[in-house]
């Protein structure tokens, strides 16, 4: 599973068949401390999820797994919506030598995603 925050819809009027009724979303991928990584890329959307949410999404074949039984031909999409990220990384020191710890860890990161009103 990956993060990504919602930055777009996307609207078909000549789609496959199978593609009929999937909302698609513009979602730009994020690292677990909430920085852009990547391009934007399209998902299709399982949760209902909105513009400038944080959401988890999947690909490959797992990503049809939600619409079960039909499988449309899809190969990313949004499988959650996210509450908070709790992230503590390590020092790059720390990883060298885990025996030794550090005088002071960085701050874990804590992040609420927007709600909708």
């Amino acid at each position: 599973m990956y993060f990504g925050r919602v930055v777009g819809s996307v609207w078909c009027t000549v789609k496959n068949p199978g593609l009929t009724g999937c909302r698609m979303l513009v979602v730009q991928p994020l690292t677990p401390e909430l920085r852009n990584t990547g391009k934007p890329l399209i998902c299709t959307d399982c949760t209902g999820a909105g513009a400038g949410e944080l959401v988890y999404w999947v690909r490959g074949k797992e990503a049809s797994f939600p619409f079960r039984p039909q499988e449309p031909p899809v190969d990313t999409t949004v499988v959650g919506i996210v509450d908070e990220v709790h992230v503590q990384r390590a020092l790059p020191d720390q990883a060298q030598h885990p025996a030794q710890a550090p005088a002071k860890l960085p701050a874990p990161v804590h992040r609420k995603s927007p709600r909708k009103s």
